[in-house]
């Protein structure tokens, strides 16, 4: 049985830049995904807010890593982690295809999915003309009309950072009201570009040739619908962190994130967390790789004892 060094669970920039750094360290690595390697960031056709690189798409980024930790020496696996057990100084990270890793730290990049809209075509619009960043993709939508999902502090944020760029935004709120902090209400009130819908749901994503021209909505208290045309959608409605399975090695917050500070340290020793998954203000690129380097820098520091 090969024991490894560290095992990462997830392959997203966080994991993969955690393998990297255990790997210079000259320990043995395996990292686990169980859909394809990347996470979130291969959605963006073009990153340009990576320090160093003027300009790539995510997938871009997720191969040279993923290319560069293989080189490196690690091992993978694509597989679903179920559970992860303590047993000594050993963990066990157990799989639902039935399959066992055994290792002597394990870091936690679980990562987490943005809520969806549910509406046909969504997936295959993501990143040609559905995003879900701001920060990552507004400048692509600079001068032109954007819809905003959602009314909570997130999808006003958003709305801020995209005001100072677009001609238009168009928040469209199913609730009756915005739910989001007073202050970012007032900030956006004082836009001039910047409209707010109230009791709708978006029902239909518009197209035309295979691109994205904007959506239908639903007036929720007469049940009449329209068509808003628009060059961009980001969706706000929520995260959804995977990180369940896991709460006997490491605290949740009422959010269901890892309830761990920039250490990425846990409860269990020998157990670290990393990326978006982390309880934290700001979840980019940048910071997904900083986690990685930290827990897995931790994590050698420990198997160095």
């Amino acid at each position: 049985m090969d024991i490894f060094d560290v095992i990462v669970v997830g392959g997203g920039p966080a994991g993969m830049t955690a393998a990297l750094y255990a790997l210079r360290n000259g320990k043995s690595v395996l990292i686990i995904e169980k859909e394809g390697f990347g996470g979130q960031i291969t959605h963006s056709p073009r990153v340009e807010n990576y320090p160093g690189t003027l300009s790539m798409s995510g997938n871009e980024f997720a191969d040279r890593l993923f290319d560069q930790i293989i080189a490196q020496g690690a091992e993978f696996e694509i597989e679903t982690v179920s559970s992860v057990e303590c047993d000594g100084d050993l963990r066990i990270v157990r799989c639902e295809e039935g399959t066992s890793h055994t290792g002597r730290t394990v870091i936690l990049s679980t990562g987490v999915r943005h809520r969806m809209l549910g509406l046909e075509n969504e997936e295959d619009l993501v990143g040609e003309g559905i995003s879900y960043c701001a920060v990552c993709d507004g400048d692509f939508y600079s001068g032109k009309t954007v819809c905003v999902a959602g009314g909570g502090n997130s999808a006003l944020q958003e709305a801020i950072l995209l005001a100072e760029k677009c001609r238009e935004v168009i928040i469209l709120q199913d609730l009756e009201k915005l739910t989001g902090e007073a202050r970012l209400q007032e900030v956006l009130a004082a836009k001039g570009n910047v409209k707010v819908i109230t009791g709708v749901k978006i029902t239909a994503l518009l197209t035309e040739e295979d691109t994205f021209k904007g959506v239908t909505i639903e007036h929720t208290q007469n049940s009449t619908s329209e068509n808003v045309e628009c060059d961009g959608l980001f969706v706000a409605i929520g995260l959804i962190p995977e990180n369940e399975g896991f709460r006997d090695l490491a605290d949740l917050n009422e959010y269901g994130y890892f309830d761990s500070d920039e250490k990425c340290m846990t409860k269990t020793p020998g157990i670290y967390v990393a990326g978006d998954c982390r309880s934290k203000q700001i979840r980019q690129l940048t910071t997904a790789a900083a986690d990685g380097a930290v827990a897995a820098l931790a994590a050698c520091r420990y198997l160095n004892q």
